[in-house]
């Protein structure tokens, strides 16, 4: 595939730089945060146990701390998603990537799942939302009625996967909520993408975030090019 240069220079701002294995470290959390400030991400984005660590090290910069809320199955309750958000918050998340309900919204139970949503939003306002609706699980119309619902509830992107289902981002999805959303909302994409040109494919698709635990190789591939 063939780039223009100025998307390639500036691929950076749309990388989420996903640190979310159980297993990481602290000086592993460290290590990712050093790397996202050399390459200037849009953020690092960690679990709530990482997120105090995680902003010591970037609160000076331009990279952001973003959270996962409800991660990875988005079950547990109303008010332990809100309880989460507001302490990642407080400990320095300017970002949140929550999992919406998807047992509420496959029992099209979607006035639960709405509330959720703006109750968590009103609880950490002046911070991005993205909700995560793990498309994986979704048939062809959920995936037009969660794009509706997530609309509604005032959030500022939908995110595709959690990264932990059988299958991450497709491409259509992407092209789909482009088409129907008329710029009302942005979207992440997420879970899967591993190289570089699969990051510009669904860029050019629409998509406005791109989450990704594969980045080092990705901007080796962006070194490469621009070299």
């Amino acid at each position: 595939m063939t780039y223009g240069m100025d998307l390639l220079s500036n691929i950076n701002k749309y990388i989420d730089h996903s640190v979310l294995k159980p297993f990481v470290t602290y000086k592993e959390i460290e290590k990712h945060c050093l790397f996202a400030l050399e390459y200037k991400f849009a953020s690092v984005c960690v679990n709530p146990f990482h997120t105090k660590l995680c902003y010591e090290i970037l609160k000076n910069s331009e990279v952001k701390v973003c959270t996962v809320v409800g991660f990875p199955l988005g079950l547990t309750t109303k008010n332990i998603k809100i309880k989460e958000a507001v302490e990642s918050v407080e400990n320095g998340a300017t970002e949140l990537d929550i999992v919406w309900n998807i047992s509420a919204f496959k029992s099209k139970d979607y006035t639960y799942v709405e509330n959720e949503l703006k109750e968590i939003i009103k609880h950490t306002p002046n911070v991005v939302h993205k909700i995560i609706v793990e498309t994986a699980y979704l048939t062809q119309e959920e995936k037009i009625d969660a794009l509706d619902i997530v609309i509604q509830s005032g959030a500022h992107y939908i995110k595709t996967s959690t990264g932990f289902a059988e299958k991450g981002a497709d491409i259509e999805d992407v092209k789909l909520w482009k088409s129907l959303s008329k710029d009302r909302i942005k979207i992440k994409a997420s879970g899967g993408i591993k190289d570089l040109n699969t990051v510009l494919a669904f860029i050019n698709a629409g998509a406005d975030r791109i989450g990704t635990s594969s980045t080092e190789k990705i901007m080796k591939e962006v070194d490469g090019n621009v070299l």
